[in-house]
């Protein structure tokens, strides 16, 4: 498991060592792009990902007859701002591809660098439509959409006759991203939310929303923010003497929302995207298995860290199938080549008009021991 100290050196590393210049011969390794948070409240995101790409990579680099993939990642707190001088300096340093960028505000400061300079943009994680609407050529998504995971939710809640829903959302891009898909959903039902309270990003200042969202009495609250303050906010709404449930989108990190709750963490529930990496009975879980395993087990299964692996080992399969040497559009086509393919049972269809990989979803439970259950 890599620490966030560990990151801050290799990071500071990587920063005086720089990039070589890309370079023509086979040897040299393709170098992926990353920016994201492996400090602060959201760095277990930008950790768990990274090491499950690193996970299928370091597999696949041991493997001969292709180039090496490496991925040069840099933190950015989950601040845009700090996203997009770092997205600018992996561009100037001749970044094969951008990939993994953690979050909604993060990846949309990035997303006109990228469009602009041709780049190709892979799998990041967030769900926002702002980043699939309108369709970028260079731009692939592994996930379905928050409005995919939103429906389900309201969904679910509605089948059991929870109409009253409010909403508890990060005020910024992520956040109105998923509020909007609440809203959407709920108005398909001639319904609208009951309550809405926000919190600012990177902070747990959520007494004000705890106050406002209290007060309407909800059935269940639909949570769109990051994992402390969404901990922070369930662990203070249950001290104010609400006792409704509490639905969050995949961004959150369900390992990192359990760890941050303890035993407050039981009847959560979380949307996720990908298979569950706890369920043996996935292929693509008995693959991950294997290669922590292989590795000595340093990389922890969780939803984030499966999600990081299964976007390299379908980043591998669009180099594989890339016409000729290894190039952005010979990426790009390589991509968009790849229809109705199954990564251990998570099936992934792109297209020259489709770049939105899968519509998976499913719910999760976080049970008072920790354990998640799907």
């Amino acid at each position: 498991m890599i620490s966030r100290r560990h990151f801050s050196i290799a990071t500071g590393a990587a920063a005086l060592a720089g990039f070589q210049p890309a370079r023509a011969q086979s040897d040299t390794p393709i170098l992926l792009g990353q920016s994201a948070p492996f400090s602060g409240p959201a760095a277990q995101l930008g950790i768990q990902f990274y090491e499950g790409a690193k996970l299928y990579l370091d597999q696949y680099n041991a493997q001969p007859g292709h180039r090496d993939v490496q991925i040069k990642f840099l933190d950015d707190g989950y601040e845009p701002e700090r996203c997009a001088a770092n997205t600018k300096r992996l561009i100037d340093e001749e970044a094969f591809a951008l990939f993994g960028y953690i979050g909604t505000p993060t990846s949309l400061a990035a997303l006109p660098l990228a469009v602009n300079a041709k780049v190709p943009f892979i799998a990041p994680f967030t769900g926002a439509m702002a980043l699939r609407e309108p369709f970028h050529r260079n731009v692939f998504h592994l996930r379905a959409s928050y409005n995919d995971e939103t429906a389900l939710i309201v969904k679910q809640l509605t089948h059991l006759g929870l109409k009253k829903i409010a909403v508890f959302y990060q005020n910024d891009a992520y956040g109105k991203a998923g509020l909007d898909g609440v809203t959407l959903a709920l108005a398909q039902l001639d319904l609208k939310p009951t309550a809405l309270a926000t919190v600012e990003r990177n902070s747990v200042d959520v007494a004000a929303a705890v106050k406002t969202i209290a007060a309407a009495k909800p059935d269940a609250v639909v949570q769109v923010s990051a994992y402390k303050s969404c901990a922070a906010f369930i662990r203070e709404a249950r001290k104010a003497g609400y006792g409704g449930t509490f639905f969050n989108v995949s961004f959150v990190g369900t390992q990192a929302l359990a760890d941050e709750l303890g035993k407050d963490g039981a009847g959560v529930v979380v949307t996720q995207v990908v298979p569950s990496p706890y369920n043996a009975a996935n292929a693509i879980t008995r693959e991950f298995n294997e290669a922590q395993r292989k590795s000595g087990g340093a990389t922890k299964a969780n939803f984030s860290s499966l999600e990081g692996y299964i976007a390299a080992k379908v980043l591998a399969e669009g180099l594989r199938r890339a016409p000729g040497k290894a190039t952005r559009e010979g990426l790009i086509a390589g991509l968009e080549s790849i229809d109705r393919q199954q990564f251990g049972g998570f099936e992934v269809s792109f297209s020259p008009r489709n770049h939105v990989a899968s519509k998976f979803v499913e719910l999760s439970m976080i049970t008072g021991d920790g354990r998640i259950r799907t």
